[in-house]
């Protein structure tokens, strides 16, 4: 999602502090790495700390972890499926459905930074099907609060998504069990939405 979207806008009291830990505020200076725990405090916010703690327990090669992401996978194609779109938009639909494939291939192979940028463009169509030109427009995010504070840190996360690509830029290394971790958190949330 455009980023753009969510930087005018102030979080909620009760969210910043878990939002601001798991995507500082300014972006990762000096060596900034999200960590498990920060994860673990944003699935709070979120309202799916209990169900997200688990399949984070998982080993990712495990068959309950694919069963998960099976019902991952039937579940945003039955939301992109349900979604009431203009007939023009219509080809958005089919072409969304198209990327969810490659998608689940890049985290069967542990591929999860391009996993994640994958992920933020899908939640962008995704956005544009639920919400229409209302989610190209920069208070989105606000929007989105206004309507659920839940949802709205979702979209305000899925909007933070590519500041991601920061931490291999600057620092040439990643922490896949991080970077697993805060896929996690959108895949959990869109299972159970």
């Amino acid at each position: 999602m455009n980023r753009s979207h969510t930087s005018n806008f102030a979080l909620p009291g009760e969210y910043r502090k878990a939002a601001e830990r798991l995507f500082p505020r300014d972006g990762f200076l000096r060596g900034q790495k999200p960590d498990l725990k920060s994860t673990a405090e944003f699935a709070k916010a979120l309202g799916i700390g209990i169900e997200y703690q688990r399949l984070l327990a998982l080993e990712q090669n495990s068959g309950e972890l694919h069963t998960f992401l099976e019902h991952f996978q039937n579940n945003l194609d039955l939301l992109i499926q349900k979604t009431w779109v203009e007939k023009s938009d219509e080809i958005r639909k089919g072409k969304l459905q198209d990327e969810i494939p490659p998608f689940m291939a890049l985290i069967e192979r542990g591929d999860f930074l391009n996993a994640i940028e994958e992920f933020g463009a899908v939640l962008e169509e995704l956005a544009y099907l639920f919400f229409g030109s209302q989610s190209g427009k920069d208070d989105f995010t606000e929007y989105t609060f206004r309507i659920d504070a839940q949802m709205g840190l979702f979209w305000w996360y899925g909007g933070r998504l590519a500041s991601l690509k920061e931490l291999k830029d600057k620092n040439g290394d990643r922490d896949d069990k991080v970077l697993w971790a805060i896929l996690l958190l959108g895949i959990c949330y869109l299972t159970n939405f």
